[in-house]
């Protein structure tokens, strides 16, 4: 069957009609599915102030508070994380730019030698050991007094008064009487006579000494052969006066106190540790002492006892410094400041900076590759200067943030991670962690809004909390 001509020319342009058609609508397919992933590809980028995190935008421009340029930065998915994504949720990766901006430095946790230092404030006691009282060893009157001031140096080898004693002389005469005797009982036939005579020697000697009489002074008795009526008295030891009671003229009994001594030379500090310190203290340990008086000056001693019992009004326990005192500086009943170092030997420490401490726990931020940083959760020690004992949690060679880890833990906070040191979220799941909460207005340290500003440039309407 033979079709006509026109029919031909008709099923031809039918078909290219038709083609024409599916050509078209294939081409607008693709076009619109291209528009729609660049949107897409669009909206998952966001812009924010890197000293201003809470503001967030849509479109690139100028901080509204500071004005400086907004930073790219990934939006975060809504919605349940992906598999392997969850264990990414409190990781936060800074640009090379937001590193620099936000001053971020790290450094690797090492080894280094750290002393506790105790702290401590003292008052200086006079040395109870280097103390005398000089007293009566005979009653009689003080005829002449060579020391009459408080504060006046004394020595061992000079008197320091002179009492008339008639008891004294009288035993005096008793001793040159016995020695007389036995003078003429050494020549008698019989023994018990002959050794009589040392023995009344011995007695009368032994009474003297009894009074106070020195060795020397009972040399120079037998060498005059008269007795002396004013004895020499003399101190214990060398020191100086710190209470004066007797005058000159005053009778006084036997044991009646004259003046009491102190040798400075050495002198105490009792210093008092807190409870939570004094386990740190022990004896023998050196203590550096300063005092006001003396700026620049320290003074070294050592621990030499710690009390048995704690002061219940202020919650210290005293310890005990002994220490030389060259040229008197130190006085009785001055204040001073101690310092105690107790070595800890080396051990882990990080700066001080880089531990982020929310009350209940404390948290380092760990850079795991460049740019890549995760919290990671420590446990501190004793704290030194500028920096701090870890005592678990990170491992030598770890790269913490040492510097700008707030800005770090704002950025998690940010994000919606829950490993922040401050977001708040122990104990629970990740996915509960990424969850999106309510706005409360207290939400971890994010500052509220300010206010819409009036002129257009300046509208935060877009701004994301």
């Amino acid at each position: 069957m033979k079709l006509s001509k026109k029919t031909v020319i008709l099923l031809t342009l039918a078909v290219l009609v038709t083609a024409g058609i599916g050509g078209a609508y294939l081409w607008f397919s693709r076009h619109d599915g291209h528009d729609h992933g660049e949107k897409a590809a669009q909206g998952a980028v966001q812009y924010t102030c890197p000293m201003h995190p809470f503001i967030v935008k849509d479109k690139p421009g100028a901080c509204p508070i500071c004005g400086m340029n907004l930073v790219p930065v990934r939006k975060a998915e809504e919605g349940k994380p992906k598999q392997g994504e969850a264990e990414m949720l409190e990781h936060v990766s800074l640009s090379p730019t937001q590193l620099v901006m936000a001053n971020v430095a790290t450094v690797k946790v090492d080894r280094m030698p750290l002393a506790k230092e105790v702290t401590a404030v003292g008052i200086v006691q006079y040395d109870q050991s280097r103390q005398a009282r000089v007293t009566a060893w005979v009653a009689g009157r003080i005829d002449r007094l060579y020391v009459n001031t408080v504060g006046a140096w004394v020595s061992r080898g000079r008197p320091v008064a002179e009492v008339y004693s008639p008891d004294l002389v009288s035993a005096q005469q008793e001793y040159l009487l016995a020695l007389r005797s036995r003078e003429q009982f050494r020549n008698s036939p019989i023994e018990a006579i002959s050794q009589g005579g040392e023995g009344l020697v011995t007695s009368a000697r032994q009474r003297l000494k009894l009074m106070g009489v020195k060795d020397h002074q009972i040399k120079a008795l037998e060498k005059s052969g008269n007795p002396n009526i004013r004895l020499p008295i003399y101190t214990p030891l060398s020191g100086v006066v710190i209470e004066k009671i007797v005058l000159e003229g005053q009778y006084v009994n036997v044991g009646d106190p004259l003046f009491n001594i102190a040798d400075l030379s050495t002198v105490w500090v009792e210093v008092e540790v807190y409870e939570g310190d004094f386990p740190h203290v022990k004896t023998g340990q050196k203590v550096d002492i300063v005092s006001q008086s003396y700026p620049g000056k320290t003074f070294t001693g050592r621990v030499s006892f710690i009390y048995p019992f704690l002061d219940p009004k202020t919650r210290t326990v005293k310890a005990r410094v002994e220490l030389p005192n060259p040229g008197l500086r130190l006085k009785p009943d001055m204040f001073v400041n101690a310092l105690i170092k107790v070595p800890l030997g080396d051990v882990l420490a990080v700066p001080v900076t880089a531990v982020l401490d929310t009350g209940k726990r404390q948290v380092v931020w760990v850079e795991k590759e460049p740019g890549m940083f995760e919290p990671r959760e420590v446990q501190t020690g004793a704290r030194v200067g500028d920096n701090v004992q870890i005592v678990s949690g990170l491992l030598r060679g770890d790269k913490v943030a040492a510097t700008g880890a707030y800005l770090i833990d704002s950025e998690a906070q940010l994000k919606g991670g829950g490993g922040g040191g401050h977001a708040g979220h122990e104990g629970m799941k990740p996915e509960e962690k990424a969850a999106p909460a309510p706005p409360t207005g207290h939400e971890g340290h994010v500052p509220a809004a300010p206010a819409p500003q009036q002129k257009n440039d300046m509208s935060m309407d877009d701004m994301k909390m």
